[in-house]
């Protein structure tokens, strides 16, 4: 199983999955410069000081909402779909991993019991901030590892 899966289709980058046997030295990020929403790790060693700063006020504009999900506890069925709601594909993901969304559309079946953080962009606009749509059925989920 790889430790950072990234999903895509037709040269997008829908999103990815970092396990939660990821590992590595120093410091990486998933995203790319661009990406509205930013997501690294970091391993560091005992007493390593990350230098004490504030951040610059710059106005940015955001297109698309991006979400970043934590998965605690439990196990999710994660399916990715294009910009026109075609189906693509789903992954399975449990304690500890982390899901990237980034781009087309994506639902979520709780497969078992699951305790989950989303970050997102705000401010959340209500109904403009998203389309609902029908679910793939069960018997056509294509699940990916």
């Amino acid at each position: 199983m790889e430790n950072v899966i990234k999903v895509k289709y037709n040269g997008v980058e829908l999103g990815a999955i970092v396990r939660s046997t990821y590992h590595s030295s120093g410091i990486g990020f998933f995203s790319n410069d661009n990406d509205g929403l930013q997501l690294g790790y970091m391993n560091r060693p005992d007493n390593y000081v990350i230098v004490p700063h504030s951040h610059n006020k710059i106005k940015r504009e955001v297109f698309f909402t991006e979400e970043i999900l934590f998965v605690r506890s439990g196990m999710v069925r994660v399916d990715f779909y294009d910009d026109n709601q075609q189906y693509i594909e789903s992954y399975i993901v449990r304690s500890g991993d982390v899901v990237i969304l980034k781009a087309g559309g994506h639902g979520f079946k709780v497969m078992e019991r699951a305790d989950i953080f989303e970050v997102k962009q705000g401010p959340y606009l209500g109904v403009q901030d998203k389309i609902r749509f029908e679910p793939i059925a069960d018997s056509q989920v294509k699940i990916k590892d």
